[in-house]
């Protein structure tokens, strides 16, 4: 190798390459760094985030037990449930129990009377004057879109009678595929329902697929649609697992701000120390053999103006009427039936109900 002596020129240029050159590695230095530091930032804040609406949903509890299906269960004193985080309940009394009842509801049901009963009562119960709380956990959240959207339906989320025959698809329920049977419009203050029940299978883990009942009032053009909603669902982006879980929703402005599934807002006052909303039920239907159905009654208490819920022989709560703005009064439209959602709106393998045809007869399609 020989060495070459430099000039002095030669040098101070050389010497300015080598600072320019050392610049730009700090700056690209400092800017991976930077990147880091943000990302790393954005991480904790979201975590605090997460954490934060944890604190809010899981309430302090007087006793708690895990369920053989993985659920922990919170018993939670009753008169700090989540429904009392609504300014507009701060001062609410709660009603124990309605004033009245509905009486001759007919029942020719061929299925199976044996009561359902949740997956935890198998290790424990929660004492009077507390309520079962399914207490949510940071998976949970994090399998959501978005900590915003935790628990909550996408707008739109109810179903527009629309013949399977008709070309014109809203795209509103782009995913959503319904079978559903709607009573005339008119005023209603209640309605009773028998679901089967069934496990169906999922295909992918943000599919879902329910049996429900829909109260409402309103209209989506001026995003102040009210519902009421109950029945069973298979959900495992919002429960973990596959299991046939009873649901509740509501919301007061067609899915835009308000409402939420089960108790994960506030809202509906639980009043039964023996059912946790959301919680796995069993047995189920198999296809072929034994036959199982839940009966699930709504009505608005003529006293206050309510909407108690009972599930099985549980009077499990109500829906105060002040959250309300036109079913305070009564609803107009009531629906029955099930529903199927895919991110693939074109096609999916999740079934409804046992996922077979009516032409097949009981014991092998699901009847609603």
């Amino acid at each position: 190798m020989h060495c070459t002596a430099l000039n002095g020129s030669d040098a101070r240029a050389y010497l300015v390459a080598l600072v320019v050159a050392l610049a730009f590695l700090f700056l690209e230095g400092a800017a991976a760094a930077a990147v880091v530091a943000e990302t790393s930032g954005t991480s904790v804040q979201w975590r605090q985030q997460v954490h934060s609406l944890l604190r809010r949903l899981n309430k302090p509890h007087l006793a708690s037990f895990e369920s053989p299906d993985g659920d922990i269960i919170d018993c939670v004193d009753i008169y700090k449930q989540p429904a009392f985080d609504d300014p507009l309940l701060e001062n609410h009394t709660i009603q124990m129990r309605p004033s009245y009842h509905p009486k001759g509801l007919h029942d020719d049901s061929k299925v199976s009377a044996r009561p359902i009963t949740q997956t935890w009562h198998q290790n424990g119960k929660c004492p009077e004057n507390t309520i079962p709380i399914r207490r949510i956990k940071e998976e949970d959240v994090l399998r959501a879109s978005s900590i915003g959207r935790y628990g909550k339906k996408m707008p739109r989320s109810i179903s527009k009678l629309i013949s399977v025959d008709d070309p014109i698809k809203p795209s509103v329920t782009s995913g959503h595929k319904y079978a559903i049977a709607a009573a005339p419009e008119d005023k209603y203050y209640g309605t009773k329902t028998d679901f089967n029940l069934w496990q169906p299978t999922i295909s992918k883990t943000k599919d879902f697929s329910l049996a429900q009942l829909w109260i409402s009032k309103g209209s989506y053009s001026n995003n102040d649609l009210n519902t009421i909603e109950v029945g069973w669902q298979v959900y495992p982006e919002l429960y973990r697992d596959s299991n046939t879980r009873i649901f509740i929703y509501w919301t007061r402005d067609g899915y835009q701000r308000t409402g939420c599934y089960n108790l994960n807002c506030p809202e509906f006052i639980q009043t039964n120390n023996q059912f946790a909303i959301g919680g796995s039920i069993s047995p189920v239907s198999s296809y072929g053999g034994s036959q199982f159905d839940i009966d699930i009654l709504i009505w608005k208490d003529p006293k206050g103006g309510n909407w108690w819920l009972q599930v099985g022989s549980y009077v499990v709560g109500y829906w105060p009427s002040s959250i309300f703005s036109y079913l305070a009064d009564s609803a107009s439209s009531i629906m029955w039936g099930g529903e199927v959602y895919s991110p693939n709106p074109i096609q999916t393998s999740t079934h409804m109900g046992s996922g077979h045809f009516p032409e097949e007869g009981f014991c092998k399609a699901s009847l609603y």
